[in-house]
């Protein structure tokens, strides 16, 4: 069977946006990073002569991605909520170039709106929706698209639903390529970049699914499922130990999925299988893990946790179903802290029950915890998450489309009593009380002078940190002003 030469792209985003096809959280950076595209990396290593081509850490404008990607057969474009507007002009430009080019769109929201996505621009042919891994190399082998499962399509005008596919096994996800070998084929990881990793890192998922309910998470509520699938121990070892021949340079590895350790188990024994490699790593954890399996963790190479706290109030995180009060976190932080495991903690504000009061309360549980760094995102209603149910049904949503179109991000969701404006106003002053504490500040102190790598890196990011804030409130005034 002949199979379509098939391009896997990363499109080009807005300058300095971090919602490409691996990234976690849609939004505009504040320091330099970019993930590694994961979900197109593994069917482009399942369909013969693919390529992957990430076009915003290497460079690619519009003029140069269109000119490579004309010469496929097939694209495969994965998009985001913000960027849709953005990327379709990008399918169109693609189109235009070679029309007999055949363009699908894949990641959250076609899944969560496969019609609107198809609706927005006649150069999109299919909307491949959830896991997209063996539809789309279906559609490469030439598979009549009625007979597919999992997309949406358009034929002779007309839009086209087919049923969902069932979600991989776990035997079915040990079977599928290691995405580390396309990476090592396609992608420069020297252009990829973690602000809580080691630099150079290299990431890679050992499971899908989360079996948490938070409201406001995308990823389990709309492709993955709440189920935790998993790779083997030994599949997983099996990757992670040929990578140190493929990434020479790299200096930590981390596991991205939603919640490494929801098998507490399973996260022990995959610890002790590495723990001869002598590599280090991090990964994503609630903050319930319990005492023993920290310090097992610790001794096979785990530097750092990345942890949602989301709020310091423990009525908003019952309102989003988070699974996690203070009291544990708390816990759970102590226990980390003695056994060495550093934390980037990340918070959200403007989630349900948001008052001024408890951004007060949030800010002061975040000094309290003395994470390594944090992360300070706005509550952001994707479609299909129970969030953006929640602020469509009670008039909450303040803004759409979630970034404006110079990629500036928004605060989308306003409360009676506290206004978006209020709400993305109140992230600098998060970052302010929290990373100019002199505690903090005698720490970075501290590791910068340990290190003159570890110095530049941290003036660098502080530098590029301080410009992001600066950018920010030039925006907030410019808004004031227009609306005044």
């Amino acid at each position: 069977m002949d199979v379509m030469k098939t391009l896997f792209l990363n499109p080009p985003s807005y300058e300095d946006f971090d919602g490409g096809a691996g990234s976690r959280y849609q939004a505009t950076r504040e320091v330099w990073s970019f993930w590694y595209p994961t979900w197109l990396a593994y069917p482009a290593g399942m369909i013969p002569g693919a390529r992957l081509l990430d076009a915003p850490p290497h460079g690619y404008d519009l003029k140069r991605t269109v000119a490579e990607a004309k010469k496929y057969d097939f694209v495969v474009l994965h998009t985001s909520t913000p960027s849709l507007r953005m990327d379709a002009r990008t399918a169109e430009a693609i189109k235009a170039a070679n029309p007999d080019c055949i363009i699908a769109f894949v990641g959250g929201h076609p899944t969560a709106q496969p019609e609107e996505t198809l609706k927005i621009s006649s150069a999109i042919d299919i909307a491949g929706r959830r896991e997209f891994d063996h539809s789309m190399a279906e559609v490469a082998q030439g598979w009549d698209w009625s007979k597919v499962g999992g997309i949406s399509y358009r034929r002779n005008g007309a839009i086209h639903h087919n049923p969902d596919r069932a979600q991989l096994t776990n035997e079915e996800l040990d079977k599928l390529p290691f995405v580390t070998e396309v990476y090592a084929r396609d992608l420069d990881y020297l252009k990829y970049n973690s602000p809580y990793c080691q630099y150079p890192y290299v990431s890679m998922y050992t499971g899908r699914g989360c079996p948490a309910r938070c409201t406001f998470c995308l990823w389990p509520q709309v492709t993955q499922g709440h189920r935790y699938r998993v790779r083997s121990p030994e599949n997983v070892y099996e990757e992670v130990a040929a990578m140190k021949s493929k990434f020479p340079k790299m200096k930590e590895l981390f596991f991205d999925d939603d919640t490494f350790t929801a098998d507490p188990g399973r996260a022990r024994k995959i610890a002790q299988l590495l723990k001869p490699l002598g590599i280090t790593w991090s990964t994503n954890s609630r903050a319930n893990v319990d005492y023993e399996t920290l310090k097992v963790l610790k001794d096979g190479g785990l530097r750092l946790f990345v942890v949602g706290y989301e709020s310091g109030n423990d009525q908003i995180l019952k309102n989003i179903k988070k699974g996690v009060r203070l009291d544990r976190a708390r816990r759970f932080t102590r226990d980390c802290h003695e056994v060495g495991i550093l934390i980037h903690g990340t918070f959200i504000l403007g989630l349900p029950g948001e008052t001024r009061e408890t951004i007060q309360e949030t800010m002061r549980f975040a000094r309290e915890m003395d994470c390594e760094t944090i992360q300070v995102s706005l509550a952001s209603p994707y479609p299909g998450t129970e969030l953006y149910d929640y602020v469509v049904k009670n008039g909450y949503l303040a803004v759409d489309p979630l970034l404006d179109e110079s990629g500036y991000q928004k605060c989308t969701i306003t409360y009676p009593g506290l206004s978006n404006d209020e709400i993305y106003g109140a992230v600098e002053r998060f970052y302010h009380s929290f990373y100019f504490r002199p505690r903090y500040i005698f720490k970075a102190v501290r590791k910068m002078m340990s290190s003159r790598q570890e110095c530049k890196r941290l003036l660098k990011e502080g530098g590029q940190f301080l410009s992001t804030m600066r950018q920010r409130r030039a925006q907030t005034a410019s808004a004031e002003q227009l609306s005044a």
